[in-house]
């Protein structure tokens, strides 16, 4: 059984990958995820709070550092490689947060109000700070692509009917991809735990805020939120993961038919003054945009991967980042890793099967359902995957990160400065928001 773990459309081609063309990546992603681990966290009081670096956050860094240096290039093939894991690292994260989805479903059902009306948040906030931003700089239309949503993989679908793959939109969509794929775990991480440490908001508050659409940057700031909450770690990590869902099913409707008009609308209200030089250049903006999509493509062409392989170097590299995380090796590690990916098998059968409802989905129900309180196995099940520690979990997927963000630095250099602060805004609005949100109705509800 083969998957494609990275969106791909009809016309792009895909390789084939086999162990012996993995095994690089294997071998760095055992020793970065192991030694980030390894080196431990690392805490920064910064008087009105504190800053924790976490392993994850080494990971991704020391990954990246492996990936762009030219002392030894890493290849473009294996960077793809290492793209491809990512995929299949997420769905162990979901598998993992289904169990701790399960046993807290009684606390869910009592915040469900407020997990829905937390999602305002994540519509207005990127809106209504990140757009006027992005209009003081004078970024043209691509303001719009940049700053409906933090667009991860539904806006380019969406942006490109609207607008067209040419398009400043569709420009946009792809800068702030680039932007958030590069430096959003991290940037949330640290975010996360410096609100975390100011005690301000209720930490299930601050869970809702975290889910903002993206599984690595929900990880991130979930950990930031965990690692100062210990107590209420799997309540934490269950409303993290169903906010996330939600953002992720409701966003691309909210998307199409709410999002996108708005912020074109609110975009032609603050330049309805300028003076509009785009005509001057279009020939010009459609040859630059088109140069900008096809070296997007090249670098996010995928490979395929064989599903044991992906599912036997990430068991690997998972075991030992999880067992470095106990100080100690356990056979229950070795058992939550098999229920794990025994659920993400099952799941994508049925997504093959169903074609209607994505292996993701399928994995957070059945998961939660058969680690709830009225599930007959829920507490040996629970026991058993709840031995791997998350934060280790979240290491292995931000480490595969890391060794792929080399493909994508030429890109970042044809985006320019503007996307940095306009993405900066745009992921503090969206968490911040959002978490105000929850707060107040957590406590209305």
């Amino acid at each position: 059984m083969n998957t494609s773990v990275t969106p791909t459309k009809p016309a792009e081609r895909s390789a084939s990958v086999r162990l012996k063309n993995a095994w690089p990546i294997l071998a760095l992603a055992f020793i970065i995820a192991v030694g980030s681990q390894a080196i431990g966290s690392l805490t920064i009081d910064l008087g009105v709070g504190t800053i924790i670096i976490f392993p994850m956050v080494w990971a991704i860094l020391i990954g990246a550092v492996v990936s762009v240096q030219t002392i030894k290039p890493l290849g473009l093939n294996l960077q793809k490689i290492a793209n491809a894991f990512v995929g299949i690292a997420v769905m162990l994260l979901v598998a993992r947060l289904a169990f701790s989805i399960g046993p807290s479903l009684p606390l869910l059902l009592d915040a469900g109000p407020a997990l829905l009306v937390q999602e305002i948040g994540h519509l207005l906030g990127t809106v209504a700070l990140a757009l006027p931003l992005a209009v003081l700089l004078r970024m043209g239309k691509s303001t719009v692509g940049a700053t409906f949503s933090l667009d991860r993989e539904p806006a380019f679908a969406m942006v490109s009917e609207k607008y067209g793959p040419d398009s400043d939109q569709y420009r946009g969509v792809l800068a702030m991809y680039v932007f958030g794929t590069l430096f959003g775990a991290v940037y949330i991480s640290l975010l996360a735990s410096l609100l975390t440490s100011a005690d301000i908001f209720d930490p299930l508050a601050l869970a809702m805020g975290a889910g903002v659409g993206s599984g690595s940057m929900m990880a991130a700031a979930a950990a930031s939120i965990v690692a100062q909450f210990p107590a209420q770690a799997e309540q934490i990590l269950a409303m993290a993961a169903v906010s996330n869902l939600i953002t992720t099913v409701l966003g691309v409707y909210v998307g199409i038919y709410i999002a996108l008009p708005l912020a074109d609308r609110f975009y032609r209200l603050l330049t309805r003054k300028q003076v509009d030089q785009q005509q001057a250049v279009d020939a010009t903006t459609v040859d630059e945009n088109r140069r900008f999509r096809e070296a997007a493509a090249e670098a996010a062409a995928p490979v395929k991967l064989p599903i044991w392989l992906a599912m036997s170097v990430l068991s690997i590299v998972g075991i030992a980042t999880a067992s470095v995380a106990a100080k100690s090796f356990s056979w229950s590690i070795v058992g939550g890793y098999a229920i794990m990916v025994a659920l993400i098998l099952v799941s994508m059968f049925l997504a093959k099967v169903s074609r209607k409802i994505s292996a993701i989905v399928w994995a957070t129900t059945i998961g939660a359902l058969i680690s709830s309180p009225w599930s007959p196995v829920g507490e040996l099940l629970t026991a058993l995957v709840t031995s791997v520690d998350f934060l280790s979990l979240a290491t292995v997927v931000l480490v595969s990160a890391g060794l792929s963000l080399g493909k994508d630095m030429p890109l970042l250099k044809r985006i320019g400065w503007k996307i940095i602060p306009v993405g900066l805004v745009a992921i503090t609005a969206s968490f911040v928001l959002s978490t105000v949100f929850a707060e107040f109705s957590l406590g209305f509800w």
